[in-house]
């Protein structure tokens, strides 16, 4: 069993949640394991626990207490299916079940000109039963049929999988129908592509493929009335359809299934047996089995479709990660993740500098068979090119000066684990074809020695830079590129995911805290404000630098916009509610400096000297406080003096 909860309501809406631990408390407050913020959940809501087998909810007198099926409950055991609300939050609850084989559908475009009779639903006389209880004798076949309709009414509202269900309303049908095969078709929406086809033969041994035509089944769902063909052989346009004629059928049937005045799929029968064809009533008693079973077929296939997602989501949840994020960048870097991290492929890792390559490769690590193995990481723009062969490589005693001892390089110590190595494209092209070799053929030799030694290690590379633009430039080997970039995965900068920028700083605010020893703070309006408009060149890490630094300077319980960098408020924020003193600071140093380069002429150098700036800072605010257009308009010049860094 693997207990979770899927969010189908409110804040939590398509988020699944495993129910793996033994307790998960839940709330508003960040110490909640599942932490919902959403001012209608009490900071300790409720919990659940295993019981037993089962999952037990109890609620923690919450304010506005936690309901299930719509009933308020202080504690209950919960059941498959259970609908769960928290505050605004509406969970389903499920466990796992298991799934059974589908046949096999052929489709023939043939497209036949007449029938021997067509029924409307409405006009079902086994749906009206009204008009027939007073008058049914007991041994009538009526009788046996609506027996049987009693059956399967019972037997398909006791089933939830999907395929288990289609097999026992065709067996069922074939109890009292004269068919030797069946199909179901689901959905409807387009006869080309049905959301799920189920088909077996009477004989379950039979292997054959059940032929439908494709133009019948057109007609029952576009027109949503049922087929009878009760003498194929000389039925105009019937006899002429290629599928009838090979599987030689003698009468067949067709029939919608309907849901809320919406046609989601038909059940085929037919039969190659000339004694035993198709008449009204059997059209009147499959009709009507259709009507029974359309409900609980069209509920069977939407749970399967939600708990298929369910455990797309359930991986996703699962990854064992260090990043935050929730914007759709990031959930698609979790999935392909949680994809690529269970192989051995090699992996290239591009993006910005901060936006967490090394975490994305330790992910791929963790989440692999290797995780138990070491995991080393090398930063080859770090290490410079003389020394990066024997990091990498090792070297033994006396290779070179200094080389006093032997020692193990990193791909050495990487054996059975997993290589990361951070900015890849900065290593020298002589370096290329050592590693080029390591990847083809898992073989190196250390620095000085001759003796060939084997490894066993999955590679994962990072690059800030476009190795293909490396590879056109010729600073990079074009069969190393295609070697690495097996698998790419792009990490998305933080400003191609704004909103993740509040999820990031109460993290930051989490993490910090705890390690400088100061209370945790909430960020203003004003502040979280500024965050959001500004473009962090610096990506994650520049704002983890500038959440640390907040905690460190701010003087108040909360982070404010002068706590800061200053870089983040020389940048416009577009909006009104801006504060007025961070407005009239902007202005005047707009001022300030328009005025100093006029009285200079032009000269950034002798405008920065009247500032009492550097060159480079006056540049910078130049740019943050967008003077350039400006200056261009009309304004001072622009021309940088001699030395001087645009």
């Amino acid at each position: 069993m693997n207990p979770r909860l899927v969010g189908i309501g409110g804040p939590v809406k398509e988020i699944t949640f495993p129910l793996s631990t033994r307790e998960v408390a839940v709330g508003r407050d960040p110490g909640n394991l599942l932490c919902i913020n959403d001012p209608s959940v009490s900071r300790r809501h409720c919990v659940l626990m295993q019981e037993g087998k089962g999952i037990k909810i109890c609620d923690l007198k919450s304010r506005n207490g936690t309901q299930v099926n719509e009933v308020s409950v202080k504690e209950k055991l919960l059941q498959h299916g259970d609908h769960v609300a928290i505050g605004d939050s509406i969970f389903l609850f499920l466990t796992d079940e298991g799934e059974a084989e589908t046949g096999q559908v052929e489709f023939d475009d043939s497209n036949p000109t007449h029938t021997t009779s067509r029924i409307h639903p409405k006009d079902v006389l086994y749906l009206q039963p009204e008009k027939i209880l007073s008058e049914l004798p007991a041994t009538s076949k009526l009788a046996r049929n609506l027996n049987a309709l009693l059956k399967i009414s019972r037997v398909v509202h006791a089933i939830r999988e999907l395929n288990e269900l289609q097999e026992q309303v065709l067996t069922l049908t074939f109890e009292v129908a004269p068919a030797e095969r069946g199909a179901i078709l689901l959905d409807g929406k387009q006869v080309e592509h049905f959301s799920s086809v189920f088909a077996r033969n009477r004989v379950p041994e039979d292997p054959r493929p059940v032929k439908v035509s494709r133009t019948v089944a057109r007609q029952v769902l576009e027109q949503g009335v049922a087929i009878l063909g009760s003498d194929v052989p000389s039925i105009g346009g019937y006899n002429k359809v290629e599928s009838l004629i090979v599987s030689q059928v003698r009468s067949f049937l067709c029939v919608p299934m309907t849901v809320f005045h919406k046609v989601i799929g038909c059940i085929y029968l037919d039969t190659t047996d000339s004694n035993h064809r198709f008449d009204e009533d059997d059209l009147q008693l499959v009709t009507a089995i259709a009507g029974i079973s359309a409900v609980a077929l069209e509920n069977a296939r939407r749970l399967q479709w939600l708990e298929e997602e369910n455990e797309r989501l359930n991986t996703e949840v699962n990854l064992e990660h260090s990043m935050v994020g929730e914007a759709p960048k990031m959930k698609e870097v979790f999935q392909l993740l949680s994809r690529v991290a269970p192989t051995d492929s090699t992996v290239l890792v591009g993006g910005d500098s901060g936006t967490g390559k090394e975490l994305a490769a330790r992910a791929l690590h963790l989440n692999s068979q290797r995780a138990s193995r070491p995991f080393v990481a090398i930063n080859c723009a770090a290490i410079p090119d003389s020394l990066l062969e024997s990091e990498l490589f090792g070297h033994e005693k006396g290779a070179f000066t200094g080389a006093v001892v032997q020692k193990k390089g990193k791909i050495e110590a990487a054996d059975g684990g997993t290589l990361f190595l951070d900015e890849i494209g900065e290593i020298s092209p002589a370096l290329q074809v050592k590693l080029l070799r390591v990847l083809q053929e898992r073989e190196f030799e250390r620095v000085g020695s001759n003796r060939t030694m084997s490894v066993d290690l999955r590679l994962i590379a990072a690059s800030n830079r476009d190795l293909r633009d490396c590879v056109k430039q010729g600073t990079f080997r074009e069969d190393l590129y295609y070697r690495l970039n097996v698998v790419q995965i792009n990490m998305p900068a933080l400003r191609d995911r704004r909103e993740d920028v509040p999820l990031l700083a109460r993290y930051f605010i989490e993490k910090h805290s705890a390690k400088i020893k100061v209370k945790p703070k909430v960020i203003s309006p004003e502040a979280l404000m500024a965050m959001r408009s500004y473009d962090w060149p610096g990506n994650v890490r520049e704002l983890e630098n500038a959440i640390e630094r907040a905690l460190v300077m701010g003087s108040s319980d909360m982070i404010l916009p002068e706590d800061l960098p200053e870089s983040l408020m020389e940048v416009e924020s577009g909006s009104s509610t801006s504060a007025k003193y961070h407005v009239a600071v902007k202005d005047l140093k707009k001022r300030l400096i328009l005025g100093a380069l006029e009285e200079a002429k032009g000269s950034y150098t002798d405008a920065a000297r009247l500032l009492g700036v550097h060159p480079n800072y006056l540049h910078r605010l130049i740019r943050n406080l967008e003077l350039k257009e400006h200056l261009k308009g009309g304004g001072p010049s622009t021309r940088p003096p001699r030395g001087t860094a645009a």
